[in-house]
């Protein structure tokens, strides 16, 4: 039987929408793009995330260069036309920089393609962690080692990191070093850092607030945005917080939840810490205290709050049930006074890969992925909009990335 002329008109049509959109006959249209670094051959593999099912498929060229050794860190800057990606680098027998770390740009092209651009230095050494400010203009690295690492002063060694900010060209990507306008070295020159505290870890921002996680002495240094990408040192540098082993520091708007893996003897999984962000980028616990991780859990690395702030996800590294060699995601419901309650579900702690590092929620507020460092994948789980829960995706829930995955970001357009 030959189709009406009308019926072709009609399929003609579907066919150019489909294509239009992404769509294929098996899926949705692309919702997303996401980012995943692998250390094990300093890379960067592309995924194009499915809307209708949350499959992940290989970009063309995937996976790309990094531009340097052991990514670790990526920002996708805001509009989505640009990919800042920190390289750590490598290290000599005795554990010291070799001063080779750096931020490879990457252009995003049609289809989420990353073409490099050009990397650049940052002021001190071992960068560890990028965030973007809110208009894109300026992109915040945080370096393990500042400058001044190990100098002595008054018998004091100096085991400080710092921020390097760029000011960021937003047709080109290009990078240019903003320095501290308010500090001044020996040689009254203006430094081309701002000092934190020491071994720091990770970033984020909350409004006109910079917040580091100092590992070495369990502190949060904050810093005010001052403008023109300088940083304000606050009355209340180097916030004590009462972890023993703070592994995370999670900021949605003013709310904030540190993740402590260190063990207790009500918790065999670890401690959260709600906060709000008050006054000069102070930090308010909350009332109720620290939330207990779930059991059979253990080494939380990473929180995220999902869009709408109704929930907390908290990825834990291992775990100590025998019978499930996977790591897993506990789930919270954020109550109005800011506490977390454990999300009603037998399944909860739900099972990801092996050795979870990072996790994001995609564009359309329907998935979250886990990067996983010990098998080299990525694990994708369909989110309950109205409980929380999770659950695997209908046509597989695992994705290979190719090795040592560290961190991962996605991006829902490009502007």
């Amino acid at each position: 039987m030959t189709l009406s002329r009308i019926g072709r008109i009609s399929r003609a049509l579907v066919v150019s929408m489909a294509v239009v959109l992404g769509m294929s006959a098996c899926g949705g249209y692309t919702v997303g793009f996401m980012w995943v670094l692998g250390t094990q051959y300093n890379q960067i593999t592309g995924l194009k995330v499915d809307d209708y099912t949350g499959n992940l498929t290989q970009m063309v060229g995937s996976p790309y260069p990094s531009g340097g050794s052991d990514p670790v860190s990526l920002v996708v800057r805001v509009g989505g036309n640009f990919v800042f990606v920190v390289n750590q680098g490598t290290f000599n027998s005795h554990g010291v920089s070799n001063g080779d770390g750096n931020v490879s740009v990457f252009a995003v092209g049609e289809d989420g393609i990353l073409t490099f651009q050009e990397s650049y230095s940052t002021s001190g050494n071992s960068p560890v962690w990028a965030v973007g400010d809110g208009t894109g203009s300026y992109l915040y690295v945080l370096d393990s080692r500042s400058p001044a690492y190990g100098t002595v002063t008054n018998g004091v060694t100096d085991l400080n990191g710092d921020i390097t900010v760029f000011q960021v060209d937003g047709s080109t990507g290009r990078l240019q070093l903003v320095p501290n306008q308010l500090i001044k070295n020996a040689q009254g020159q203006q430094l081309t850092y701002f000092e934190v505290g020491p071994s720091p870890t990770m970033m984020r921002t909350s409004g006109a607030c910079v917040f580091t996680l100092d590992s070495a002495n369990q502190t949060i240094f904050p810093y005010g945005n001052g403008g023109g990408g300088q940083l304000a040192l606050e009355p209340n540098s180097e916030i004590q917080v009462p972890t023993v082993n703070m592994t995370s520091i999670n900021i949605l708007g003013n709310s904030v939840y540190l993740t402590d893996a260190a063990p207790t003897s009500s918790s065999t999984g670890g401690l959260i810490y709600p906060y709000s962000v008050g006054g000069n980028c102070s930090l308010i616990p909350n009332a109720d205290g620290a939330v207990a991780n779930l059991p059979l859990t253990s080494d939380p690395v990473y929180s995220m709050t999902d869009a709408k702030n109704k929930f907390v996800y908290v990825l834990n590294h291992g775990t100590t049930n025998g019978n499930n060699a996977n790591s897993t995601i506990s789930a919270f419901v954020i109550q109005t006074t800011g506490t977390l309650v454990p999300i009603s579900d037998p399944q909860n702690p739900y099972p990801v890969g092996n050795g979870p590092v990072c996790m994001v929620e995609d564009p359309s507020n329907q998935y979250v992925y886990t990067s996983n460092a010990n098998d080299g994948t990525v694990t994708g789980k369909f989110i309950n909009q109205n409980t929380g829960q999770l659950s695997d995706l209908a046509r597989g829930s695992v994705f290979p990335t190719g090795g040592l995955a560290t961190c991962l970001a996605v991006s829902g357009n490009v502007d």
